[in-house]
Parts: structure tokens; sequence; C-alpha cells
């Protein structure tokens, strides 16, 4: 019995946990832009960041891949 109250208890536990994590989740209203930034935006911030020229577009191709940056206009 005493096994089963435990069990049960870690149960919950876990249930709880999952349920904050979700609450947690959940997007703030205080960002004003919302990914995939610009790819302008994303080569002026590296430069602000002291990035190499080359290092700057490197980094950014990166971020299209992963989706956080738009493509770059052709």
């Amino acid at each position: 019995m005493r096994r089963l109250a435990i069990t049960l208890a870690a149960a919950l536990g876990a249930v709880g946990g999952v349920m904050v994590t979700t609450a947690q989740a959940a997007p703030t209203a205080g960002h004003r832009e919302q990914p995939p930034y610009p790819y302008a935006s994303c080569l002026a911030a590296a430069k602000q960041h002291g990035e190499s020229p080359s290092y700057a577009v490197w980094h950014c191709d990166q971020l299209v891949q992963k989706g956080w940056v738009l493509p770059p206009r052709t």
C-alpha cells in the first residue's frame, strides 16, 4: 500500500511539472519582432557585435538555415 502511495505521488508530481513547463513556454507580449528576422537586420547586428563581414555573412546564412532569419533578396 505504501508503494502505491509513493507511485501515485510521483505521478502527480510529474503531471504537475509538465503543466508548469507548458505554462512557462507561452510567448510574452513584450517582443516587438518575431522570427524570422530580416537578413539586413542580421548583418547589422553582426557588425554591431564586431564580427568581420565574411563571418557575419556565414553566421547569418547559418541562421537562415535554422529559420531564424529570412533569406536575402536576390
